[in-house]
């Protein structure tokens, strides 16, 4: 029987370092099926899935906790199933950057309903004024009975001065 498996990475950036996470599930007979990784300031993060012989579980979990230097945490996917179509919908947000923004944005989205699957943030300098510019992009998952009209309604009220696009994606 397979598992499926949800790993959280972070540690110091090296060379190397998403090569010894890989050699290390090859071994055990993992097949890594998806992940998220990037670098921040000089530290790592991934998270990433993966499906293995449960038989074979502990002793991976063994061998990544052998990797120098990297905090690990290994979960078990019990993945949610919704009985009907998931609605998702693309979320980009532009505007002076302030403290709080990323807690404006979250709170309004969870005022509706709405679970975050995805989310980019970055702050930048604003091309002619060189002011700091936040940015944030996210893939959201929206309650069946909410339009996507009523969510961008919400969020400009939420995060006034803030320019809000949010698009319909197609469920592939």
């Amino acid at each position: 029987m397979q598992v499926l498996l949800v790993l959280t990475v972070i540690g110091k950036d090296r060379t190397g370092l998403v090569e010894s996470v890989a050699r290390v599930v090859a071994e055990h007979g993992g097949n890594w099926l998806e992940s998220r990784m990037c670098r921040l300031g000089g530290e790592f993060a991934g998270i990433l899935r993966l499906q293995v012989a449960a038989a074979r579980r502990a002793a991976l979990e063994q061998g990544l906790a052998t990797l120098p230097d990297l905090t690990i945490v290994v979960r078990s996917d019990d993945a949610f199933v919704s009985l009907s179509p998931p609605q998702f919908a693309a979320l980009e947000v532009v505007g002076h950057d302030r403290p709080g923004i990323v807690r404006e944005i979250a709170h309004a989205l969870a005022a509706r309903g709405v679970n975050v699957e995805e989310l980019a943030t970055e702050c930048v300098s604003a091309p002619m004024s060189g002011e700091p510019l936040f940015q944030a992009r996210a893939k959201l998952l929206l309650p069946a009975d909410l339009m996507v009209n009523a969510l961008r309604e919400s969020l400009e009220k939420a995060v006034t001065g803030l320019t809000v696009e949010v698009t319909p994606l197609e469920v592939k």
